[in-house]
């Protein structure tokens, strides 16, 4: 079993930065690949980002790329979503979700986080 947490969301005006942070609890996380999806009102749950357990790999969604960052910390057992450059077309849900491989797709995740909301005005 592996538990995760969300946190980092908030309000922010566009152009604005937020860093999101998912720690992780129960099994190994350095064995783990972590990816970000986002839901926003209305909508299907969308992959952001993914990275795999030793970092040497990341895949984003194109609608972030250049301005969202994946990265963690296997000491600390967290991943984090660095996004910089926000618009209002960002605000949703913000979930991180662990899987046995990178991967884009949403049902290769087995384990789920409760979600932080990111609001951006406009």
């Amino acid at each position: 079993q592996v538990q995760l947490v969300e946190s980092g969301g908030g309000l922010v005006q566009a152009g604005g930065s937020l860093r999101l942070s998912c720690a992780a609890s129960g099994r190994s996380f350095g064995s783990l690949a972590m990816g970000w999806f986002r839901q926003a009102p209305g909508k299907d749950r969308q992959f952001v980002a993914a990275i795999n357990w030793s970092s040497s790999n990341t895949h984003y969604d194109d609608s972030v790329k250049g301005r969202f960052t994946i990265s963690r910390d296997n000491a600390k057992s967290t991943v984090y979503l660095q996004m910089n450059s926000l618009k209002a077309e960002d605000t949703a849900v913000y979930y991180c979700a662990a899987a046995t491989a990178s991967s884009w797709l949403r049902s290769d995740y087995g384990y789920w986080g409760q979600g932080t909301r990111v609001t951006v005005s406009s």
